[in-house]
């Protein structure tokens, strides 16, 4: 017995280390990002960094506006395109699949979210951008383009949660749809669907997550032209992508700008996840 409480004393003090470890690094990033980025938002003026339509690092000109725009505008692109499909791929799996083609479809999915996003962004280049140049015009590079790739990269996350939370859904819900005359899809798309909203919008934050922090299969497909874009098919600059692109040669305040680019990326993030544990919460009440 005295073996037993050993074991676990020191498991569960293993388990407090790695929690407090996971914490203490969240901890050294938040303190990096703000102690450098925050400064350098006094020193280029706070509203004229956020607001700012012109960002030139050779005149000491810093506005990020147009990548936040650019990050916005890709990101709501991947969601119109991804989601949906994520969800019903998901509803499909979940209920519809038969066996033998859920033996073929899980494993074929799941290999999609280990693929390297640069493998991504070739294909983008490869087949998205010229589909898109032969049929709209235009050079092709630019928000469609990048929108229909992160649309792509985010199903695997969308449908991995969305399908978990439908299983997960007792089968009394679905067996008293059926009891009271309900058909098999209205079943599924009216009782078990609204029993599993929470997981499925865990999942939809998730996918916006994957988008907003996406930068190589961007920097590929999206043209890195740091304005506003005035169309679909216009060029974008996103912040990740801006923060690559220039990290290498930056020096003094032009460093401290793209860290405070990660600052305004940071807490696009934060924002996201908070408004996700407000949703829960609201789900729950």
């Amino acid at each position: 017995m005295k073996t037993i409480k050993y074991k676990e004393a020191l498991m569960h003090f293993v388990f407090l280390l790695s929690a407090c470890v996971s914490i203490l690094a969240v901890a050294l990033i938040c303190i990096f990002l703000f102690a450098n980025g925050i400064p350098a938002m006094a020193k280029i003026g706070f509203f004229k960094f956020l607001s700012g339509l012109t960002w030139k690092p050779s005149n000491d000109i810093y506005g990020i506006f147009p990548m936040i725009l650019g990050s916005l505008y890709v990101t709501a692109g991947a969601i119109i395109i991804g989601v949906p499909i994520g969800i019903l791929t998901a509803t499909f799996m979940a209920r519809f699949c038969p066996k033998k083609l859920y033996r073929f479809l899980k494993p074929t999915i799941d290999l999609l979210a280990g693929i390297p996003s640069v493998v991504y962004g070739f294909f983008g280049l490869m087949v998205i951008v010229p589909f898109v140049r032969n049929t709209f015009g235009g050079s092709g590079s630019g928000m469609l383009s990048a929108s229909i790739v992160l649309g792509i990269m985010i199903l695997p996350t969308v449908i991995g949660v969305c399908e978990s939370a439908l299983r997960a859904v007792p089968e009394s819900y679905y067996e008293g749809s059926l009891a009271l005359g309900a058909t098999h899809e209205r079943s599924v798309f009216f009782s078990v669907m609204p029993a599993a909203k929470s997981g499925i919008l865990a999942g939809v934050i998730l996918g916006i997550g994957r988008a907003v922090g996406e930068t190589m299969a961007v920097i590929m497909v999206a043209g890195n032209q740091a304005i506003i874009p005035k169309g679909i098919l216009k060029g974008l600059r996103t912040l990740t992508a801006n923060i690559v692109l220039e990290m290498g040669y930056a020096a003094e305040l032009h460093r401290e700008a793209l860290i405070a680019t990660a600052v305004v990326l940071f807490v696009f993030i934060l924002i996201i996840n908070l408004s996700f544990s407000l949703m829960k919460r609201r789900s729950k009440i």
